[in-house]
């Protein structure tokens, strides 16, 4: 397989080049996607057989859920059992922005995506290249970073290509990520909302926010 290289304008990605790399997502292939934390390996999330090779290209448990990616709030919904009135507040202070939000996961997530812990993590990404591929798509994608299970989280299109060259379709390449840290990860499945991961927006915020 050969690697496309699509080199895109990080503040107005061109429309031609987006819609390149969706069909490539709707086809089930898999897309390196830069965001504002890291870069990410992209994958239509309803597609099963796309869902599978992202585990298998990344080398990733099958017990570790994979986080989604939308475009809007009207998709968190879709994917989600209940949004909780503290998710809303995080929502409307963090989305978009390197928040990923743990809800109960609906009945059209698969349980390959939540690896059968019923949850499902979702982020909207504060990236214009990520945001219209999403909407070019027409649907969420499942979006871990986009590296070796193990291995350092890329911050640059390079540094996807040092890794999965030739074992995916194409590379979105926006230049360097800004954030360069993983988006902060919270659960808000219980009465209580749960920091699970620390990345740039802090305890502080979160509970300010809610």
């Amino acid at each position: 397989m050969k690697t496309e290289i699509i080199k895109v304008n990080v503040i107005c990605p061109e429309p031609e080049l987006i819609r390149s790399a969706a069909k490539i997502i709707q086809r089930g292939g898999l897309v390196g996607l830069p965001t504002e934390t890291v870069y990410g390996l992209a994958a239509d999330a309803f597609n099963e057989n796309a869902v599978r090779r992202v585990f298998e290209v990344k080398g990733r448990p099958q017990n570790n859920p994979l986080p989604v990616q939308v475009f809007s709030t009207e998709q968190v919904r879709e994917l989600t059992a209940d949004v909780p009135e503290m998710a809303e507040r995080l929502m409307v202070r963090f989305f978009p922005g390197p928040l990923t939000i743990v809800f109960r996961a609906s009945s059209a997530v698969s349980e390959i995506i939540t690896a059968g812990t019923g949850k499902v993590g979702i982020r909207m990404p504060d990236h214009a290249v990520a945001l219209a591929l999403l909407n070019a798509c027409g649907t969420p994608m499942v979006a871990p970073s986009a590296n070796p299970s193990g291995a350092p989280a890329p911050v640059s299109a390079q540094e996807v290509v040092s890794y999965f060259d030739g074992h995916i379709e194409a590379i979105l390449d926006a230049g360097p990520s800004v954030i360069k840290i993983a988006s902060t990860v919270v659960d808000v499945t219980e009465s209580e909302v749960m920091i699970l991961r620390q990345g740039v927006i802090s305890c502080q915020e979160i509970m300010s926010a809610i």
